[in-house]
């Protein structure tokens, strides 16, 4: 007489298996992708293109970060410490001064008549550039903005940037533009060094 051995019940296996499959997707934690938020242009086909825009060199905010991790700004060595409040009183031009940039009538819900600046922050870093440095001075500078429009929204409405409702941010924003403009990186070492 043979014996037949025994089977390993395996109804189950597939039931059990899905259970850990639902186990470790509830469980298990997912990275939230982290970065800047930029909105990049819209592409415009080069054929269509007339003539380049002329940049008033006095609109334009530079600053450059090198291999060194120096801070270059308007061609002078910079602490980052002061970066957001240089770029803040750029981007205000708060006594319509000729070394800052132009100014241009608008008018804007909420406010009337503004003078609304034409100031492009441009940003420029080396291909070596760490990149907390790059980050340091990316959020000194979205900072100086955001606190312009922050301050203004006090000033204004007695609240919070946050706190206005979307036809009163849009307004402080066409203030208070977010221009920053980030060139290509550099292979070689920009700002000297």
């Amino acid at each position: 007489m043979s014996r037949k051995v025994p089977e390993i019940p395996s109804a189950s296996l597939a039931d059990i298996a899905f259970m850990l499959l639902i186990f470790f997707l509830v469980t298990t934690t997912m990275d939230v992708d982290s970065g800047l938020e930029r909105r990049l242009t819209q592409w415009v086909d080069p054929s269509q293109i007339d003539e380049t825009p002329q940049i008033n060199e006095r609109n334009v905010f530079v600053v450059l970060v090198n291999r060194n991790n120096d801070l270059l700004v308007e061609n002078e060595y910079a602490n980052i410490d002061n970066l957001r409040e240089r770029a803040k009183e750029f981007m205000e031009n708060p006594n319509n001064s000729e070394t800052l940039p132009e100014k241009e009538p608008m008018d804007v819900p909420y406010f009337g008549e503004m003078m609304v600046t034409k100031g492009v922050i441009s940003l420029r870093n080396d291909l070596d550039t760490r990149y907390g440095t790059y980050l340091a001075v990316q959020n000194e500078l979205v900072a100086a903005i955001n606190e312009l429009r922050e301050e203004l929204a006090k000033q204004k409405f007695g609240k919070s940037y946050n706190d206005l409702d979307r036809d009163q941010q849009s307004a402080i924003r066409t203030i208070y533009p977010s221009k920053i403009s980030e060139a290509e990186p550099k292979g070689k070492n920009v700002g000297g060094n």
